[in-house]
C-alpha cells in the first residue's frame, strides 16, 4: 500500500529542506547517541566505562575499523530490555523524520545480544514495537534486516538464523557486517542459501575495508540484492561493468568512510566517480551517533565537499527509493515526492 501518512507540508518542500529519501544502510546499535546510552545504563543499573556524556563523545576518534568496534560493541551492554530496543529505535525515527528520511531499511545485529544473554526476541519485539508505530507516528515506512556478525563463526550465524525463524515474519533481509578482513563472505553460503529459501531478500558489507574479491562473492556465493559499502569496487573495471550492468545497488556511508579511515578527507571520496561510472549508489549514514551525522547529515556533507548540484542530490533521493525493498506502488509514491521537491 502507498505511504498512509499525511502529505509533506508545502513549507517543506523548500529549496532549503531535506530531500525526501529511503535510508538503506543504518545500525539501530550505531543510533545509541551519549545520552540515552547513560538514561538506560541507570535505568538497568549498567556502570559505563565513562564518566560522563563529554567523556564519551571524546572516545568517538577511530584510527579503522576494529577501533570503532570495540566500543560500539562495549555500549550494547546498556541494551537489556524490550524497552530498550524501542526506546533506541524511538529515538532513530524521530532524528530521521527530521533528516528527510520517508523509508528506514534498519540493520540489527542479534549475535552481539544473545552473546549478553538478551534473546533473539527481547531484540526483535522491541524493534518492531517501535517500527509498528513508525508509519503513523513519523510518516516514515520500515524494513528490518538481520544482520549476521561475520568475525563470529558460519554455525553461530546459522543458529541465529534458527533462533530467528519464529520471528521472519518481521524480517525483509539478511545482512553481514562487523569486522570484514579475514572473513570473506563465502564464509556464510550456507546461512544465505537458507535465507532465501525462507524468501528473505539479501544484503552483505564488502569491499570497504575488504577488497573487490569480496564483492565478487558477496554477488555469486551469497546471491546479494544488494552490496553495503562496495567503494573499492572501483578497484576493478570487470567489478563495475557488472555492477552498472545488473544495476546492483551500492549504499555508500560518507562520514563513516571518513571516520573509520576509509578514505582521509572527503573531498577525496569516489562518490563522484561512482556516478559518473553508472553505479546505483546510495547515500547513508551507517552508525550516525558514532560517525558525526544522520542521514540529511551525509547528503550535506557531501555536497559541500564534493560540490554536488541539486540535480546530483535528487538522483542520489532517487536511487534510495530504487535500491529499496519497497512494493513498487509505494516506491512511486515516494519518488513522486522526490521529483516534486523544491519545484513548487
Amino acid at each position: 500500500m502507498p505511504p498512509t501518512s499525511p502529505a509533506p507540508d508545502p513549507a517543506q518542500n523548500a529549496a532549503d529542506s531535506p530531500f525526501p529519501k529511503a535510508e538503506l544502510h543504518l545500525h539501530i546499535e550505531g543510533t545509541l547517541e551519549p545520552e540515552l546510552a547513560f538514561a538506560l545504563a541507570e535505568r538497568n543499573g549498567v556502570t559505563l566505562p565513562y564518566a560522563t556524556e563529554d567523556e564519551l563523545r571524546r572516545a568517538y576518534s577511530f584510527s579503522d575499523l576494529q577501533s570503532f568496534l570495540n566500543l560500539y560493541y562495549a555500549l550494547m551492554a546498556v541494551l537489556r530490555t524490550e524497552d530498550d530496543f524501542a526506546d533506541l529505535t524511538h529515538a532513530y525515527l524521530a532524528r530521521a523524520q527530521a533528516q528527510g528520511v520517508r523509508h528506514a531499511e534498519i540493520f540489527f545485529d542479534p549475535q552481539a545480544h544473545t552473546a549478553r544473554g538478551v534473546p533473539v526476541g527481547t531484540v526483535i519485539e522491541g524493534l518492531t514495537r517501535a517500527l509498528d508505530t513508525a508509519e503513523e507516528r513519523y510518516g516514515i515506512t520500515t524494513r528490518l534486516i538481520m544482520c549476521f556478525l561475520r568475525d563470529e563463526s558460519a554455525e553461530s550465524a546459522l543458529a541465529t538464523f534458527e533462533a530467528a525463524r519464529p520471528y521472519l515474519d518481521r524480517i525483509t533481509a539478511v545482512g553481514l557486517d562487523s569486522a570484514e578482513v579475514g572473513h570473506p563472505p563465502s564464509k556464510f553460503k550456507e546461512v544465505y542459501a537458507l535465507a532465501r529459501e525462507a524468501g528473505l531478500k539479501c544484503v552483505a558489507h564488502a569491499g570497504e575495508e575488504g577488497p573487490p574479491s569480496y564483492v565478487w562473492e558477496a554477488l555469486d556465493v551469497l546471491g546479494v540484492d544488494r552490496v553495503d559499502h562496495g567503494v573499492r569496487c572501483l578497484e576493478d573495471e570487470r567489478l563495475v561493468a557488472r555492477l552498472v550492468a545488473d544495476q546492483v545497488p551500492l549504499t555508500v556511508c560518507p562520514l563513516s568512510n571518513v571516520r573509520l579511515r576509509v578514505i582521509d578527507e572527503l573531498a577525496d571520496h569516489p562518490l563522484p566517480a561512482m556516478l559518473e561510472a553508472g553505479l546505483l549508489v546510495t547515500v547513508n549514514s551507517d552508525d550516525p551517533a558514532y560517525f558525526g551525522g544522520y542521514a540529511d547529515d551525509n547528503f550535506t556533507a557531501v555536497r559541500d565537499a564534493l560540490d554536488l548540484d541539486e540535480e546530483t542530490l535528487r538522483t542520489l533521493a532517487r536511487n534510495s527509493f530504487r535500491a529499496s525493498f519497497l512494493d513498487e506502488p509505494t516506491r512511486e509514491a515516494y519518488l513522486k515526492e522526490v521529483e516534486a521537491h523544491g519545484r513548487t
